[in-house]
């Protein structure tokens, strides 16, 4: 088990997003979308251009994550060093924590007024598809690296088990993004357990009503144990955010600025 741990802490993340963006990209194309929109590769650039700025940003975060996360695992610090439990259960445990602590985090980036400002970058995409998954504000990179930390520091996990934990999240993002509807099925048999790409999409859905719910990334357990998880078709849905529907406001450049401007929040009654 701890080879296969090393192993996978030896991935470079950024060729498995290149891998993983190429893929879910292609199969857009080949499973149709249920929304179609043209100038999609200047969509991609626009979102591109967050990758390479959040890029950066992390590079700088990753310092400090770093260097809290092993001085807490020198000191033995959290839950999991208060009992031994095999690695492999504390790895499964483990991302489990991780995507508990990112949950709360998440909601709490759409609660608090500040943090919205930063976060509703991600979700102001009208025309979203794979390549959403790199729209995101650099200094969001505060909020969801916290929320690594802070899991890391009360559960008592080390850099490797949250090595493991990105290499598993990663999927799950490029994939919730991707501009086409999975058959009903799916969210049957595996959305028992995990958030499939249908039951994210809903949280990007313009109608506040369904943006604030289906928060957590991996396991649904979150959101059905704290009442925040909502259903709505994909083919019901429209998408981002109705005070960035004009072509000026889906910019790279306008966004990037967007948190220090007050736009007012143009809400949807409930259905």
């Amino acid at each position: 088990m701890e080879q296969i741990i090393n192993s996978i802490n030896t991935i470079n993340e950024n060729y498995l997003i290149v891998i993983l963006i190429a893929l879910f990209y292609s199969l857009e194309r080949l499973l149709g979308s249920p929304f179609k929109f043209d100038r999609r590769l200047n969509h991609f650039l626009h979102n591109f251009l967050f990758q390479i700025t959040f890029y950066f940003a992390n590079i700088a975060f990753a310092i400090v994550q770093v260097g809290i996360v092993t001085w807490s695992t020198e000191n033995e610090i959290g839950l999991f060093y208060w009992f031994d439990i095999p690695l492999w259960l504390k790895v499964i445990l483990g991302i489990m924590c991780l995507d508990f602590s990112s949950y709360w985090f998440h909601r709490l980036a759409h609660a608090s007024p500040l943090l919205w400002r930063l976060h509703r970058v991600h979700h102001s995409d009208t025309k979203m598809d794979t390549s959403t998954f790199f729209r995101g504000h650099p200094l969001e990179v505060l909020v969801f690296g916290t929320s690594s930390v802070v899991g890391c520091v009360v559960f008592g996990l080390d850099l490797t088990i949250l090595g493991v934990y990105f290499f598993v999240l990663l999927p799950f993002l490029v994939a919730q993004h991707a501009n086409f509807e999975l058959p009903n099925w799916t969210d049957k048999v595996f959305g028992k357990v995990f958030i499939t790409p249908n039951f994210h999409k809903v949280h990007h859905e313009q109608n506040q009503f369904y943006t604030d719910s289906n928060f957590a990334d991996i396991f649904i357990f979150w959101d059905k144990l704290f009442n925040t998880f909502k259903y709505l078709p994909v083919k019901d849905m429209r998408y981002g955010l109705k005070e960035f529907d004009n072509d000026k406001k889906q910019t790279f450049w306008y966004l990037l600025i967007s948190p220090f401007i007050n736009i007012e929040r143009q809400m949807n009654d409930k259905p």
